[in-house]
């Protein structure tokens, strides 16, 4: 069976993503598509502090760093968000030792679906991909670098019916939409901080099916 994203534990106040235009439930879950973010408020600490998978091996606690739950829950029900999400797109994990958190993901039945080589600021940096149900995650990291310390994720990026309209309402909370890399599709990062958000996000335009 797939290993599916079901929950992202995030240690944010619900009030800023509110502020950012999502739908929060009472109990502070924000359900992206699929996936329930659960905002557990900064004293948990920052950014996004762990998560929970489908059809992992029972047990697993830790994904090379990564706080790690067992998940038998059924996909949540998208809610509908003011600032038009629909979905999540990709999960960024970021890597010290891509060997290592390759080979951690492996261990739980997780497949390589693509990579791509680039640079960063000058330094060979490779992306690694994988699925987790519907979501994308995205491992970053040098490669044949082995650091130390943990792997974390590090970014979120959602789908939205309409990034203009999701723009307009955002205002200079929100760099200006510009084309992604992905052919035919556009982007734009919040700017998170100032909606009293820890974790880095974009929103991002559909993707555009191949045609025939």
């Amino acid at each position: 069976m797939t290993v599916a994203l079901a929950d992202l534990l995030v240690a944010d106040p619900p009030e800023a993503w509110r502020e950012a235009g999502f739908a929060v439930d009472d109990d502070g879950t924000c359900r992206v598509g699929a996936v329930r973010i659960r905002l557990v408020g900064r004293e948990h600490g920052t950014g996004i502090v762990g998560w929970a998978l489908g059809n992992v091996p029972e047990g697993t606690t830790d994904l090379d760093g990564v706080s790690t739950t067992v998940s038998a829950a059924a996909p949540a029900q998208g809610a509908t968000h003011p600032n038009g999400v629909t979905h999540l797109d990709h999960v960024v994990l970021l890597s010290p030792d891509l060997a290592r958190t390759t080979a951690a993901l492996a261990a739980v039945g997780l497949d390589v679906r693509r990579e791509r080589d680039g640079a960063l600021a000058g330094a060979p940096m490779r992306q690694v991909f994988y699925r987790l149900g519907a979501v994308i995650l995205e491992v970053v990291g040098s490669p044949g670098v082995a650091g130390e310390g943990p792997a974390g994720l590090w970014g979120l990026t959602h789908t939205v019916a309409d990034i203009d309209a999701a723009a307009a309402l955002l205002g200079e909370r929100t760099s200006p939409v510009k084309d992604a890399v992905q052919p035919g599709r556009r982007i734009t990062t919040l700017r998170h901080r100032d909606l009293g958000m820890s974790v880095r996000t974009a929103l991002i335009s559909p993707h555009i099916r191949a045609q025939g």
